[in-house]
């Protein structure tokens, strides 16, 4: 009798440490080698390589839709959404505040496109009208601009125009 209970109380200590083992992954790696860890293998090990997923140790290699039916008790871990409403709602909000955000920007843009826009069509207006203009040129020095001059500012205006005043 007493050995039995020996045995048994041996047997059952047995079982409680491969308890943790049946909560492994198990996967063969790129070159060959069989790899174990508590955490799913790399995005890079092909499906057909994954050997032992946890809660699950009989499947070989067959892909996560093809496992058996999982009880009603592990369901809600299947669908996060079902078990963490406040999660998606935080999800939710920070994907409406990115949209705002993008708007924002957007708006930002147009109206900066705007501005280079009637600053441009001004610059035409006055290049247009043929009176003596100046600028300063790198030296700091003010240079009066002549008919070569003025046709390229002409040009680099309607480059501007033409970029900035496209609906």
């Amino acid at each position: 009798m007493r050995r039995s209970l020996v045995v048994l109380s041996v047997a059952l200590f047995g079982a409680t440490l491969a308890l943790p083992v049946a909560a492994q992954w198990k996967w063969r790696g790129a070159n060959g080698q069989m790899q174990y860890s508590d955490l799913p293998p790399p995005p890079g090990v092909a499906e057909k390589d994954i050997l032992q997923r946890p809660g699950n140790t009989a499947l070989r290699g067959a892909p996560l839709a093809a496992a058996p039916a999982a009880s009603a008790a592990s369901a809600p871990l299947l669908n996060p959404k079902a078990q963490e409403p406040e999660l998606e709602a935080k999800r939710k909000k920070a994907e409406q505040e990115q949209a705002e955000k993008q708007k924002a920007e957007e708006q930002r843009i147009t109206a900066a496109k705007a501005d280079n826009c009637k600053r441009a069509r001004e610059q035409m207006r006055s290049l247009e009208s043929g009176m003596r203009m100046a600028r300063v040129n790198e030296k700091g020095e003010r240079e009066i601009l002549d008919d070569k001059m003025r046709e390229d500012e002409m040009k680099r205006a309607r480059d501007m125009v033409a970029s900035d005043c496209a609906k």
